[in-house]
């Protein structure tokens, strides 16, 4: 069974803006952190955001603050990543993941959140 799925990724000119969903199923009920990962070509995963739900509490990287906003819907089982002003380095595969409690955002971390999506497309020309 399917438990995260992300959606929303493509193609933008650099400046642009995307927004990407990524939808949890009943079987990550329990789940109070959910964050968005993103791996390039040749390049190690990196940590972008993370939302504490039961907070609202949001981290972000360096690279993207001021830029992406890390959001959730409770009623649509939905987290959602705003991205403006897009730049060709952020052009990458986008990752959503659940955990009980965050784990962190370092790019190894990834594997530390029980569930993990399979990735949307993302690139900026």
């Amino acid at each position: 069974h399917v438990q995260l799925v992300e959606s929303g990724g493509g193609s933008v000119q650099a400046g642009g803006s995307l927004r990407l969903s990524c939808i949890s199923s009943e079987y990550v009920y329990g789940s109070h952190c959910m964050a968005w990962f993103r791996q390039a070509p040749g390049k190690e995963r990196e940590g972008v955001a993370s939302i504490y739900k039961p907070l609202g509490s949001t981290v972000y990287d360096d690279s993207v603050k001021g830029r992406f906003t890390i959001s959730h819907d409770t009623a649509k089982s939905t987290m959602y990543l705003q991205m403006n002003r897009l730049k060709p380095e952020d052009s990458a595969m986008y990752y959503c993941a659940a955990a009980r409690l965050c784990p962190g955002l370092d790019g190894g971390s990834f594997y530390r959140y029980k569930y993990r999506g399979q990735g949307t497309q993302v690139t900026v020309s």
